[in-house]
């Protein structure tokens, strides 16, 4: 009995070695990948790029949107929609504001308490530590690139779903929508470029970016940073959902 105890644990062992060992090379390629888009975007104090947002629903697209996206540090973004109407969100380092110039409204909410899906994003316009933003980073298991060069990693952003419970190495990599967001991040592997981030929410649900033609450090007044009210729309303290889980970039 004592030597299939003991014979027991150490097949226990070899295959906990044999299981860290298949882990590295992913881990280490990772961490590559990650440093790649840190180095790219950290030089710049602001970033200009077009983008396409698609809104999913059980996979059927009901709305494409298109315009202009800046990040400035610290804190800061600006996104101009273009098309099919006009509207903006911007975030100046303490209020995140809501616009659409046809409905005369804007709506008001603390940055840190938003709970918007560009949050994430927010990361370009801060230090460029994804670790700051996602608690735990890895290759994506069912989400397929657009392209060969590119490689898609997912993001499990703090304070989304239950931080409590910790994965332990027997579970099952949980990388769906089931319990909360889910954040991917397509990246270009050989220059750390984003082209792409994809949100999965509960329901079905999905919001896709995409980022074509970035710019570094373009001519870009701070007071484009700056939301002023026009004249006759009205400012609405924005009420955040219940179990709100605030990211802070």
């Amino acid at each position: 009995m004592r030597g299939s105890c003991y014979t027991g644990r150490m097949l226990q062992l070899i295959g906990s070695l044999l299981l860290f060992s298949l882990s590295q090379p992913s881990i280490t390629v990772t961490q590559s990948i990650v440093t790649k888009l840190e180095a790219r975007y950290r030089s710049a104090r602001t970033l200009q790029a077009t983008f396409l947002e698609r809104y999913v629903e059980n996979g059927r697209v009901v709305r494409t949107e298109a315009g202009v996206a800046y990040f400035r540090r610290p804190g800061k973004m600006r996104w101009e929609y273009q098309s099919p109407e006009k509207n903006i969100f911007l975030v100046d380092g303490k209020s995140a504001w809501f616009y659409v110039p046809a409905d005369h409204t804007v709506t008001r909410v603390p940055a840190k308490q938003s709970t918007d899906w560009r949050t994430p994003l927010a990361l370009l316009a801060g230090e460029m530590k994804v670790s700051r933003v996602c608690a735990r980073i890895e290759p994506a298991i069912d989400e397929r690139p657009e392209s060969p060069e590119h490689v898609v990693l997912f993001c499990k952003v703090r304070g989304a779903g239950s931080d409590a419970r910790k994965q332990s190495s027997q579970d099952p990599p949980a990388q769906s929508a089931d319990t909360g967001e889910a954040v991917f991040f397509e990246i270009v592997e050989d220059s750390g470029e984003l082209v792409k981030v994809l949100v999965r929410e509960p329901g079905g649900v999905t919001i896709e970016f995409h980022f074509t033609n970035w710019q570094f450090d373009p001519s870009v007044d701070d007071a484009l940073f700056h939301f002023r009210a026009p004249s006759g729309v009205a400012i609405v303290n924005g009420e955040l959902p219940a179990g709100n889980n605030p990211v802070n970039p």
